[in-house]
């Protein structure tokens, strides 16, 4: 198995912007958001089992998944939420599994807002965290969702919070900056990935 660096941070905070720069690197990434709406794409089990379970009024005209009622029903109801879990939970880690798995890059990344708070860390040799303060999260995610700040803040509380993630971070990306100065500090990271990566490949040859 080739190194894997979990990358995470908060809303806001700038993953996908440092996930871009690792690719130009040519380092693949896997992105669990994909991964979570993968396993519910037409013609999946999953999909089939959240119609049975809950009905077809969680399907759209085109057979899609309704994520705002099915979003609604489980926030309303612990217990549906807990069942929805148990269902997606295996099938997107296996999905990301498969994708690192298949990854030709030296090392690969999985991107995940929920690396920390699931057993997603678990599939990753190190954690990388994009770190900004909460104003910073909140001026950006309002900016690019068009949500309103008190609705990020919502969002912001209910993820782990910014002092226990980085008490488990490996290594922090400080990106309260330009997009600019993302480049020196992804660059240096890169490097000590790659001789990681050599490390644990020469460890694992036969």
């Amino acid at each position: 198995m080739k190194y894997i660096v979990g990358l995470t941070g908060g809303i806001g905070s700038g993953k996908s912007a440092v996930a871009a720069l690792f690719r130009e690197h040519g380092i693949q990434v896997v992105d669990a958001d994909i991964a979570a709406r993968r396993v519910v794409e037409p013609g999946t089990p999953a999909l089939q089992a959240i119609a049975d379970h809950f009905g077809e009024a969680t399907l759209l005209d085109d057979g899609t998944l309704d994520r705002a009622a099915l979003r609604q029903i489980i926030f309303d109801t612990e217990d549906e939420r807990l069942w929805l879990e148990q269902l997606l939970h295996p099938a997107i880690g296996q999905w990301i599994a498969d994708e690192l798995a298949s990854a030709e890059s030296p090392y690969a990344i999985l991107e995940s807002p929920l690396l920390l708070e699931t057993t997603q860390h678990e599939m990753a040799d190190c954690s990388l965290v994009v770190d900004v303060e909460e104003q910073t999260q909140i001026d950006r995610a309002s900016a690019r969702d068009g949500n309103t700040p008190e609705q990020i803040k919502a969002i912001i509380s209910a993820q782990m919070s910014r002092e226990l993630r980085l008490t488990r971070a490996d290594d922090v990306i400080d990106n309260n900056a330009s997009l600019e100065a993302l480049l020196e500090p992804v660059q240096a990271l890169h490097q000590k990935y790659l001789q990681l990566a050599a490390e644990k490949a020469a460890t694992n040859a036969p």
